[in-house]
């Protein structure tokens, strides 16, 4: 039977709640929702949509390498939207960060988001390594 291991690293903001930023279950890692922290201050990053789906994305990244895992090989996010007219600017950022890497996407609109952001995602990624944990 596989064991469940936290995944933690100081480069991503620590849980704001009783949660791990992710939890790695055999050759699959379950992301937490990844929100705009800076990782050293605990606070909400300057800016609007743009700074805040980069910031949020950078999070998720750090999470994703700490557990043994790349953006390359995310199967599934979940987006939360405060507004889904930021939807066109937040997908360009997201199709430019994960370039050709098309993972399943669900995205919807929630009326609030944990410390009033304007985004948040969440993932599920492989992460095994050598040539076999290719997509």
């Amino acid at each position: 039977m596989a064991t469940l291991n936290v995944v933690s690293t100081s480069n991503a903001p620590a849980a704001v709640g009783p949660y791990s930023q992710a939890i790695k279950l055999g050759d699959l890692l379950f992301c937490s929702g990844s929100i705009p922290l800076n990782p050293a201050t605990g606070e909400v990053v300057s800016g609007g949509i743009e700074e805040q789906t980069e910031q949020a994305l950078k999070n998720m990244k750090a999470v994703l390498e700490e557990g043994g895992s790349e953006l390359g090989k995310v199967v599934k996010t979940t987006v939360f939207l405060k507004s889904m007219d930021d939807f066109g600017v937040v997908n360009g950022i997201y199709a430019r960060v994960f370039g050709a890497h098309k993972p399943a996407r669900s995205c919807v609109e929630v009326s609030r988001l944990p410390k009033d952001v304007l985004f948040e995602i969440e993932c599920i990624a492989r992460c095994v390594d050598g040539p076999q944990s290719r997509l």
